[in-house]
């Protein structure tokens, strides 16, 4: 169990030892008031010393679920580079929805799915996309042409990347080309 203070849930380890089913904390002492405003503390040292700087207090109310995806993602972007490829946006949004990473291999358009899991409980992160996301991810990628008309591939692929981060050691990277 990550050390706390006061034993309301102020954490200062890692984001992957923090368990989900852990207190929602409020961010600022005003916000104790207000339960609308309530969030999940994330582990940042800004957090604890409760900075009143704007940027700084939005760092500490990211959810851990939103700091496991962003740990996955910044994961899968580097491995993504250094098999070669470019990397020409992340979390890319429209009204359809989202795209974890858009990249670019020679002259193939690359939507890339990212998974990241802490534990095996709820099976592989690869197992979590499902043909519903698979139909989705091919709706964005046509979404992500129609906003970008100047570029022009020659195909597209969809590629999904597994990230598994135990508690302890390094992140365990699957990645599966062509998924879809």
């Amino acid at each position: 169990m990550p050390p706390t203070r006061e034993g309301r849930g102020h954490f200062f380890a890692s984001p992957d030892s923090i368990r989900p089913s852990q207190d929602v904390v409020p961010a600022r002492p005003q916000d104790r008031a207000d339960p609308q405003t309530i969030h999940k503390s994330r582990s940042c040292p800004l957090a604890a010393l409760r900075c009143s700087d704007a940027a700084a207090q939005e760092v500490a109310t990211v959810t851990v679920r939103q700091a496991v995806g962003d740990y996955g993602e910044r994961i899968a972007a580097a491995r993504l580079e250094a098999l070669g490829m470019t990397i020409l946006e992340r979390n890319w949004r429209c009204a359809t929805g989202e795209i974890d990473i858009v990249a670019r291999d020679g002259d193939v358009l690359v939507v890339c799915e990212v998974k990241t899991r802490r534990s095996g409980d709820f099976g592989g992160p690869l197992e979590a996309v499902t043909p519903v996301k698979a139909r989705r991810l091919c709706r964005l990628a046509a979404c992500w042409l129609r906003d970008h008309p100047n570029d022009s591939p020659a195909s597209v692929r969809i590629d999904v990347v597994g990230v598994m981060r135990p508690p302890r050691g390094a992140a365990r990277v699957d990645y599966l080309r062509g998924a879809l």
